[in-house]
């Protein structure tokens, strides 16, 4: 049975060892943001050696690209990206400390290998939701790569954010589960 977790960032591996694949998760703290065009300037730092523009060691990369913002609020429409996009990256990332990511669809199986490996999660956030999900932003901050516009690398700062366990640190996956479950 799916249960309800509250997490503070930054994340420690003991608070992810009870996720179940299902569960709900609410953040609250700091994460960050960023796509396909700077997790490659990311790994390209870390191959270098060099110093990444925030502290990745127990922190969660939320998978996308918000809207732009209205007046009055801290984001625009922020929903998830598609996953895939970030796995020839997500390796390097969760080595280098990264305990979360957040996004939409499946991740390869060398991504699961490394969750495992880092006892690290993937999160779903609900495609579709983008305003309830920009909701639980109360502050967004540029940092890094300003030249990407929308890709641009954000330091969030949120309130219950919420997701879905997709895959824990056992390796399970909600998206073989569930077909498994719900196959006829």
């Amino acid at each position: 049975m799916a249960k309800t977790v509250y997490l503070k960032t930054p994340i420690d591996s003991k608070d992810l060892t009870d996720l179940q694949i299902g569960d709900k998760v609410f953040i609250t703290g700091t994460i960050y943001t960023a796509r396909d065009a700077a997790h490659k300037r990311l790994v390209q730092l870390l191959d270098k050696g060099e110093k990444l523009p925030f502290d990745p060691q127990g922190q969660a990369i939320y998978y996308v690209g918000p809207a732009p913002t209205p007046p009055g609020k801290a984001i625009g429409s922020a929903g998830p990206t598609t996953s895939y996009r970030m796995d020839p990256y997500a390796p390097a990332l969760m080595d280098a400390g990264i305990k979360a990511m957040i996004g939409k669809g499946e991740r390869s199986k060398p991504v699961i290998e490394s969750m495992i490996k880092n006892k690290a999660v993937y999160l779903a956030a609900i495609g579709g939701a983008a305003v309830v999900i920009a909701e639980s932003i109360k502050k967004s901050e540029i940092i890094a790569y300003e030249d990407l516009g929308a890709e641009a690398i954000r330091k969030l700062e949120v309130e219950n954010f919420p997701c879905i366990v997709a895959n824990d640190i056992n390796g399970n996956d909600i998206f073989v589960e569930g077909v498994k479950k719900y196959k006829r």
